[in-house]
């Protein structure tokens, strides 16, 4: 008798079990606009040309990167896939966009159903928070390429803004001001570093400045600015968004502004949580090697004119953010710390 798939370590049983368990979690995403369901080999989504006349589709892909580490260190993968979803959602926002679906692709080393299934929750969880339906998407089992207890996961955005209200950072004007809403914490950015400076340290160690396990605080899932934010942008024209990510607000400020300005930040606009202090005693980070590499607990930020900004900021308060006062445009490049 000649080998089967299952004999090279690819279960084709497991996968069909695995795709039964997520069809309710997939479901539970479903907008206007979903076309069939799970199984295709295909997303089908209908664009609302009612609503959007002159649609631009923005498109944003990522992964979770070295946190997934910490995911498999703990045995815990419902979290996980929220943090795939909001690297995409996050960064397309910036552009104005609303986000329309999300396709994810799940590698793993040995497929095991009730794995598979709490991965995509946390996934289904992202594009529940962000609005977006889960319309497909690609689970592989690759023995011998990953471990069995390891997989990998990315995914893709895709979402609509209409033509005049695409917002591309070209209507900032010197002294517009930067309002910064919070983060969950690291997010999924800097983990190479996360790990080289807790390594050796037991992840259920609970640091008095944490107040709970250091690995819960890793992998507290990524922020979805998604909803506050198109609640601003329904009543509002914002000049300029940016999401922070790897970088820090040192990259990724500069991003969005026009040729000739920069930004002034004062850092004692807001209070850093204590997982980036701790990193920086524990690792004996620099300041500036700090804010290239981490959020420092600043997610999201806004460049808005300032006759807009006590508006901007009661809808946000409205949404329970609690919008901080970074600093300024101001003429020059880069950012400034104050």
């Amino acid at each position: 008798m000649g080998y089967t798939y299952k004999d090279a370590g690819v279960d084709i049983q497991a996968g069909n079990e695995a795709v039964e368990k997520i069809k309710p979690a997939v479901a539970s995403t479903w907008r206007p606009g979903v076309i069939g369901g799970v199984g295709g080999f295909g997303g089908l989504f209908s664009l609302d040309l009612q609503k959007y006349p002159e649609p631009i589709l923005v498109s944003g892909t990522d992964g979770v990167g070295t946190k997934l580490r910490f995911a498999f260190a703990l045995d815990k993968h419902d979290t996980i896939g929220q943090d795939v979803v909001a690297m995409c959602v996050n960064d397309i926002l910036v552009q104005g966009a609303e986000p329309l679906y999300f396709l994810d692709y799940l590698a793993v080393g040995k497929l095991v159903p009730e794995k598979v299934a709490s991965i995509v929750e946390g996934v289904a969880e992202g594009c529940r928070q962000a609005g977006c339906a889960l319309i497909g998407g690609e689970t592989a089992e690759m023995p011998g390429f990953y471990k069995a207890n390891e997989y990998d996961i990315a995914g893709f955005a895709v979402g609509v803004v209409n033509k005049d209200k695409l917002i591309d950072g070209s209507m900032i004007r010197e002294g517009d001001v930067l309002l910064g809403l919070r983060s969950s914490g690291l997010h999924s950015n800097g983990y190479s570093l996360v790990r080289k400076v807790f390594e050796g340290y037991e992840l259920d160690r609970v640091f008095p400045e944490l107040g709970k396990p250091l690995g819960e605080v890793l992998l507290t899932p990524t922020k979805i600015y998604v909803r506050p934010i198109l609640e601003v942008l329904a009543k509002l024209s914002i000049p300029g968004m940016v999401h922070i990510t790897g970088g820090g607000l040192t990259e990724n400020i500069p991003r969005v502004l026009p040729e000739g300005l920069g930004a002034e930040i004062n850092l004692e606009s807001w209070e850093v949580p204590p997982i980036f202090k701790l990193l920086q005693k524990i690792g004996n980070i620099t300041m500036d090697e700090m804010l290239r590499t981490f959020n420092l607990g600043i997610g999201f930020v806004l460049i808005v004119h300032p006759a807009d900004e006590e508006q901007v900021v009661q809808i946000l308060q409205a949404q329970n953010e609690v919008p901080l006062r970074l600093g300024r445009v101001i003429p020059g490049k880069g950012v400034n710390y104050l």
